[in-house]
């Protein structure tokens, strides 16, 4: 301590200049500091003010896309539509597709008129054909307004619509087999006429349906069309391009013992057609069928053959060895575990092969079957089978079968006209199905009834096995019938073509589009025993409130 006095008073100058340069640094740092802390503070600033502006301009597009920019707007379907046409004939066709793309069901029909609907007004002279003539027309499944319309052919045929690539378009298309003996594709979106191709049927012939789509033979990217012609006892295979109509190869002949009608089975694959009369089962594999129409052995990974069903099929004749008795009325394909079964139905019985092992399943009798087997769900994921035979003069008797081991779930006993439609199924979200049968119910110990029986339309669903709904009674003349759900899971409706037929006088043709839940609302409930579980609107309330399912 003394050491440091001293110097310091030896050297006061040196004391105060190191005082001096202490206090310029801390000044310094100071500066430092400040100046770093502002950096920091205006940093900070431009951040919070580039977060609220963030977050303004979130909103701003958040509100633009809620408020400001319109969201697409959801087709409103009115509940029931008529489509009337004067001086017209309905044919038997009835096609449920979106043909607009609004992701609602739309309806194409086929009538024959002078000229199409004012909507359009066409006539058979635009298209060159004498008048009158058969258009093909789409209407919007939400309000009933004619999509288009075209003249098709002087006559249809056939109609067939939903096929892929027709014509080489990416839209599917309608193939309409038309007489004098013709192909016409027409775009499904447009109505506009893809191609059309005159063909050599010959003459009193019947167009075997539906035409079957086959993969692509012809090596032009478009898949092809293969058409079976009836003459008396003979087939005839024609085979045509799906991207311009033209015939493939030279037209193939089958030798048939009687009147003869067919079905498409796929065996994995190995497409097979089963051609069947009323005393013989024919089964042809479609490499066959193209090597006798072209001489050219088909080479495609997807066309081969079945080495069982092979060993089964007599090749001088085609005969299928399938079943020792004949009188076939019906053949169906039903879905199985791992491929199509085939259901085999007769004047006395239907019996159920499997198409793998051909080996009887099971079989049911049922005599006199007066309409195609249909698909539906008694159980919930269980199919089951419809069938309507006849049991008397003017009296049906309805049956749901269990596909997989032919045990009858239920039957109703119903009068019935002969040109009465055949029944519907609708799939609801309880994975089991809303069956539309036509009739007239006549209660048990009730012997009175109309010389001629009612067109009735019922509903029965497995939800109240006892409960009939009777939706409708319909005095007019029914062409065509089908039921569908207009949008994906909901928006279950019927459609009614009805009129006169190609046969008759022209006179008024109406279609319509009725929504189930309306006519469920009105309905009138039929107990099938004396047991009234719930009362009469409650069981119309629970059924107004099903819901539909799209099954894939």
């Amino acid at each position: 301590m003394d050491n440091k006095d001293s110097e310091a008073e030896i050297h006061p100058l040196k004391t105060e200049d190191v005082k001096a340069q202490e206090n310029h640094e801390n000044s310094v740092e100071r500066r430092i500091i400040s100046k770093q802390s502002s950096r920091l503070s205006r940093l900070s600033r431009w951040r919070t003010a580039a977060f609220f502006i963030s977050l303004f301009l979130c909103l701003i597009i958040v509100f633009a896309f809620s408020f400001i920019i319109p969201c697409p707007e959801r087709p409103v379907s009115e509940r029931t539509w008529f489509r009337n046409y004067d001086n017209a004939v309905a044919y038997q066709f009835l096609a449920i597709e979106d043909v607009n793309e609004d992701k609602v069901q739309d309806v194409v029909f086929a009538f024959k008129a002078s000229n199409s609907s004012n909507s359009f007004n066409r006539s058979c002279l635009d298209e060159g054909l004498p008048s009158p003539c058969a258009f093909v027309a789409a209407v919007s499944g939400t309000n009933g307004r004619v999509l288009w319309e075209r003249p098709a052919a002087e006559e249809i045929e056939w109609m067939e619509c939903g096929i892929k690539q027709l014509g080489g378009a990416e839209a599917p298309g309608c193939l309409v087999v038309g007489k004098p003996a013709s192909l016409t594709a027409v775009d499904l979106r447009t109505g506009k006429v893809q191609w059309r191709q005159s063909s050599d049927f010959g003459t009193n012939y019947t167009v075997l349906t539906p035409v079957s789509v086959i993969p692509d033979v012809d090596s032009d990217g478009v898949q092809d069309l293969i058409i079976f012609i009836a003459t008396g006892d003979k087939i005839k295979t024609f085979i045509h391009s799906g991207k311009n109509g033209k015939q493939i190869g030279s037209t193939g002949n089958l030798n048939m013992d009687g009147k003869a009608r067919y079905i498409r089975l796929n065996l994995d694959s190995s497409p097979y057609f089963l051609f069947y009369t009323e005393n013989s089962l024919y089964a042809y594999s479609l490499k066959d069928l193209y090597s006798a129409a072209t001489g050219i052995e088909i080479k495609l990974p997807s066309v081969e053959q079945d080495p069982q069903w092979e060993k089964n099929i007599d090749h001088a004749t085609h005969r299928l060895s399938l079943l020792s008795s004949g009188d076939i009325h019906y053949l169906a394909k039903i879905p199985g575990r791992s491929r199509e079964n085939i259901l085999v139905v007769n004047s006395k019985m239907a019996t159920l092969i499997n198409a793998q092992n051909l080996q009887t399943l099971w079989t049911l009798n049922v005599s006199h079957v007066v309409s195609e087997p249909l698909l539906g769900y008694y159980k919930p994921d269980v199919l089951g089978i419809v069938f309507e035979s006849k049991i008397g003069p003017d009296r049906k008797k309805v049956m749901i079968v269990e596909s997989g081991s032919g045990a009858v779930q239920w039957d109703l006993k119903l009068n019935s006209r002969e040109e009465s439609p055949g029944p519907a199924t609708l799939s609801t979200a309880d994975h089991r199905s809303a069956f539309l049968i036509w009739g007239e119910y006549q209660a048990a110990g009730n012997e009175t009834r109309s010389s001629a029986p009612l067109q009735k339309l019922y509903l029965f669903h497995p939800s109240y096995t006892n409960v009939l709904l009777e939706l409708r009674n319909s005095t007019d003349q029914i062409i065509a019938f089908n039921a569908a759900l207009f949008e994906r899971s909901r928006h279950a409706c019927y459609v009614l073509l009805r009129g006169p037929q190609p046969s008759e006088e022209p006179g008024s043709v109406s279609l319509m589009k009725r929504k189930l839940k309306e006519d469920v609302s009105e309905s009138r409930v039929i107990w099938l025993s004396q047991v009234a579980v719930d009362s009469e609107q409650y069981v119309r309330d629970r059924l107004y409130r099903m819901r539909f399912l799209s099954r894939v």
